[in-house]
C-alpha cells in the first residue's frame, strides 16, 4: 500500500491526499523494482491526433494489483480531461487494459466519462486498447494562435452567455469595440445564435478596408472549430445541434471568403490575453467560479487544441469524499477550486447560512466575514489555498507553464490573497525548486484592457 505524508493540511479537511504526492510515491516505488514495467499512455482523437504519456509501474503481481490500478486509472482520467480523446491505448499492461475496460464502459464506474469522450465529444465509441510501443507516437494538431500575432486587418469575438462583445483591429491597432446584449442560452432556434454571431461580425468589418482573419472565444468544448459542448446551446435540441450549430463556424468562415477562421474555448483566450499583457508565453489559468475553468498558452505562444476541463481531473485521492455531481467521481478539482468548494466547506468552518441560499451568495457570506476578520472564513482560505499548492504541483506534471493566472470570484478579495499565500507556501515547503520557477498572476488593468476579444483575434495564423 501506497502511504504519503503531506507537510501541508488543510485547516478544514486534514485528511486531503494530494495527488502529486500519492502519484510521486508510487513512481518512486516502481522505479526502485527490479522488474518494473515502462508503459506508454496515448489519447486518440478520430482526426488522427495523438498525444503521449510515458511513466513506469510495479512489476505485475497481487501485491501491486490494486496500487497500480488506482494510479494508471487516475493518471487515465487526468489526460482525457486535460487532453481530451475517444481511444486509450497502452503499451506492455495487457492487465490494466482488462480492468480499465470494465471501469470505462457504460454500466463501468467511469460511465459519464465513457458516454462524453466517446459519443458526446467525438461521434464514436469510446475504447480502450492495448497497443505497442513502436506505434504509440505523437502526432499533435496544427498549432492556433500566437503572442503577438496581430499583423493584418482581423476581427475578434467572445460570445458570453449575456453578451457578445466583438473588436476590429488594424496591425494590433483597435479600431473598433463593441458589446451586445444577447441571451442566447434558452433560444431554441439555432437562427438567433448565427444571427447575433453574423451581426457582430458585420458591425466590426465595417471599420476594416478588408477582414484577414476572424477568431472568436466561447464557453464550452470545441474541437476543430465545432461545438461540441457548450452552455450557449443548451435550449437547442440534439437534432438542431448536430444539423445547424455542429458545422456553424465553417458556413461562417465560408461566408467571410474562407479567410483563417479560428475559435477557441474561453479558458484558452483568457490565458492568452494574460499572455499578452505580460508579453510573455507558457500561461497556465485557473479560474475559480461556479465551477472550476482553465485555459492553457504553451511555451510557444500557441494554444495547443487539449480541452483543459480540469474541473474533472483528480486532485485528491482518497474515496468516497467531495463527489462531483455530473461524473459521480470523488475528489475532482471542482470541489476543491469553486464557489462549490466554499460550500462544501462551510460547515466544517462553523459557519452557519440559510439552507436557502445558493452558492454565489454563501461565497458572498464567507467573503463579508473574511473582511471582518473571522477566523472561520480564513481557515475556508486557507484549506483552498493549501488544496491549490498541492495541485499545481500536481498540473506542472502534465503541463509546461511558468505563469499561472488566478482569476474567478473565488480569487476575489482578500480571501484570494489567502489562497495564493498559502499555495506559495505548499510549494516552498514541497517542491521547492518548481515555486522559483512558477510567478503567480491576477489580472490587472492591462490584461483587462486586452480583453477576450481582442486576444482572440490572435488565434488565426496569416500566411
Amino acid at each position: 500500500m501506497i502511504k504519503i505524508t503531506p507537510r501541508c493540511k488543510p485547516p478544514l479537511d486534514p485528511e486531503f491526499l494530494p495527488a502529486v504526492l500519492w502519484n510521486h510515491a508510487y513512481l518512486k516505488a516502481a522505479l526502485a523494482a527490479p522488474d518494473c514495467r515502462k508503459i506508454r499512455i496515448a489519447i486518440d482523437r478520430p482526426e488522427g491526433t495523438t498525444w503521449v504519456y510515458d511513466t513506469t509501474l510495479l512489476p505485475a503481481s497481487a501485491d501491486n494489483q490494486n496500487d497500480t490500478l488506482k494510479y494508471c486509472e487516475r493518471i487515465v482520467k487526468f489526460l482525457l480531461w486535460a487532453w481530451g480523446g475517444s481511444q486509450v491505448r497502452i503499451s506492455n499492461a495487457p492487465d490494466v487494459v482488462e480492468q480499465l475496460r470494465t471501469i470505462y464502459s457504460a454500466q463501468g464506474a467511469r460511465a459519464f466519462d465513457y458516454d462524453f469522450m466517446g459519443k458526446t465529444c467525438f461521434d464514436q465509441e469510446f475504447a480502450i486498447e492495448n497497443g505497442d510501443d513502436s506505434d504509440l507516437q505523437q502526432v499533435l494538431p496544427p498549432a492556433t494562435g500566437g503572442v503577438g500575432s496581430l499583423q493584418g486587418n482581423r476581427i475578434g469575438f467572445d460570445l458570453g452567455g449575456s453578451d457578445r462583445k466583438c473588436a476590429a483591429m488594424i496591425d494590433g491597432k483597435v479600431v473598433f469595440s463593441e458589446e451586445i446584449k444577447w441571451s442566447p442560452y434558452f433560444e431554441s432556434d439555432p437562427a438567433y445564435h448565427r444571427a447575433g454571431i453574423q451581426d457582430s461580425l458585420t458591425r466590426a468589418a465595417a471599420h476594416l478596408p478588408s477582414v484577414d482573419a476572424i477568431g472568436g472565444s466561447a464557453a464550452g468544448i470545441y474541437i476543430n472549430n465545432v461545438p461540441r459542448v457548450g452552455s450557449l446551446y443548451r435550449g437547442i435540441s440534439s437534432k438542431d445541434f448536430h444539423e445547424s450549430i455542429r458545422p456553424l463556424f465553417y458556413e461562417l468562415k465560408a461566408e467571410w471568403n474562407d479567410i483563417p477562421f479560428e475559435l477557441a474555448n474561453d479558458g484558452d483566450v483568457t490565458a492568452m490575453a494574460g499572455a499578452m499583457a505580460i508579453n510573455d508565453s507558457a500561461v497556465l489559468g485557473i479560474s475559480m467560479g461556479t465551477s472550476l475553468a482553465a485555459g492553457y498558452i504553451n511555451p510557444q505562444g500557441s494554444v495547443t487544441g487539449w480541452i483543459n476541463e480540469l474541473a474533472f481531473v483528480p486532485v485528491d485521492y482518497r474515496e468516497g469524499v467531495a463527489k462531483d455531481e455530473w461524473s459521480g467521481d470523488d475528489g475532482c478539482g471542482v470541489q476543491y477550486f469553486s464557489q462549490q468548494a466554499v460550500a462544501r466547506l462551510l460547515p466544517r468552518s462553523g459557519i452557519t447560512v440559510s439552507g436557502d441560499l445558493g452558492l454565489p451568495e454563501q461565497l458572498e457570506v464567507v467573503q463579508t466575514k473574511m473582511i471582518e476578520g473571522d477566523e472561520r472564513a480564513l481557515a475556508i482560505y486557507q484549506s483552498i489555498g493549501t488544496y491549490f499548492g498541492y495541485t499545481i504541483a500536481q498540473f506542472a506534471e502534465f503541463y509546461e507553464f511558468r505563469h499561472l493566472l488566478f482569476l474567478g470570484r473565488v480569487s476575489s478579495g482578500p480571501g484570494g490573497d489567502i489562497i495564493m499565500q498559502e499555495a506559495r507556501r505548499v510549494l516552498d515547503l514541497e517542491f521547492p525548486e518548481l515555486s522559483q520557477s512558477i510567478q503567480f498572476q491576477t489580472p490587472d488593468e492591462k490584461t483587462k484592457r486586452h480583453g477576450q476579444a481582442i486576444a482572440a483575434a490572435t488565434l488565426p495564423k496569416i500566411n
